[in-house]
């Protein structure tokens, strides 16, 4: 039976999430012909939709589960990024963005049609260094009022000192959850626990035949990397926590699988937000998972609130 955990608890607890901010665009529309240009169909759009994506879309599970979240970035000096902070603010998150001139805010355009994605289109760039400097000021005064820190890396250049943050955050007591991207973990040395799903995983440790051959690969990375926990979401496998205790299974409780977009998210802004409340690693994995389970039943990067988490309101 999973944990429950008293609504006041998560309204107490702080969570400063720092990445990569985007903006999720959804273009719906209805596919009755082919092109006669190209063998592709044409979508006749007849609705679209704007939503926080990315860190934006972790903080936003956070305080979606009734927790308070920070939220820290770099966006451009752009339309998007205005969209993105007035969508942003009214939700409850507490925005830090840092702008950047010459960049362009990230935004994903997902193109929507017989209730199934089409096509999506990136729009992005990479942040100048002194934008970022700026923003791990901010870090220095933000951190200590939380008690837990969230990196979010989408690989997007937002997170150019997080070697730093990390060191900075575990010295004063704090635990640290990074949620990977790419093939170096190496600037996630002494976080608490990292968050990588199955392929992400692979691209480090290469591939495994067995189980036991995952744990001794995974435990010989948490070892290197002096992490206390790496919690490795597995699809329809569930998530497996690997810690000095050994590993904790836990099996996929989705009953229906709909769309997979921003379940790890989900997965790492609940365990910050039960770890923030006063839980420990293992008691928050089942929470996460469940939570996972709820989201991969909606459209789209969606959120788990409390009462769907916990059965009650």
């Amino acid at each position: 039976m999973t944990l429950t955990i008293p609504s006041e608890k998560i309204a107490a607890a702080r969570v400063l999430v720092v990445g990569d901010a985007m903006l999720d665009r959804y273009w719906y529309g209805a596919v009755d012909r082919i092109s006669p240009e190209a063998p592709v169909p044409v979508v006749r759009v007849t609705r679209t939709e704007e939503r926080i994506g990315a860190a934006a879309n972790v903080a936003y599970n956070i305080v979606t589960l009734g927790a308070q979240a920070s939220l820290l970035s770099v966006v451009g000096e752009d339309e998007a990024s205005h969209i993105l902070e007035d969508l942003v603010a009214k939700t409850g998150i507490s925005p830090y963005f840092g702008r950047d001139a010459h960049l362009k805010t990230t935004v994903k355009l997902r193109v929507i049609g017989r209730q199934q994605q089409l096509l999506r289109l990136d729009f992005e760039n990479t942040p100048e260094n002194e934008v970022l400097a700026s923003q791990s000021a901010t870090f220095e005064t933000l951190y200590p009022q939380h008690g837990a820190v969230l990196f979010s890396d989408y690989g997007k250049g937002g997170l150019a000192h997080i070697v730093a943050m990390i060191d900075r955050a575990r010295s004063a007591g704090k635990v640290v959850l990074v949620d990977p991207k790419g093939s170096d973990f190496a600037r996630y040395k002494n976080a608490s626990v990292i968050t990588p799903n199955r392929a992400e995983l692979e691209q480090v440790i290469g591939p495994w035949r067995t189980e036991a051959e995952l744990c001794r690969k995974t435990h010989d990375l948490r070892a290197s990397l002096n992490l206390q926990a790496v919690l490795v979401t597995r699809s329809e496998e569930g998530m497996t926590l690997f810690d000095a205790a050994g590993e904790l299974h836990v099996p996929t409780v989705a009953r229906e699988v709909f769309d997979v977009t921003g379940a790890g998210d989900t997965v790492i802004a609940t365990l910050a937000t039960m770890v923030a409340a006063g839980m420990d690693l293992r008691q928050a994995v089942p929470i996460a998972n469940r939570a996972a389970g709820i989201v991969v039943g909606k459209f789209g990067t969606a959120t788990a609130s409390y009462s769907e988490l916990f059965g009650v309101s």
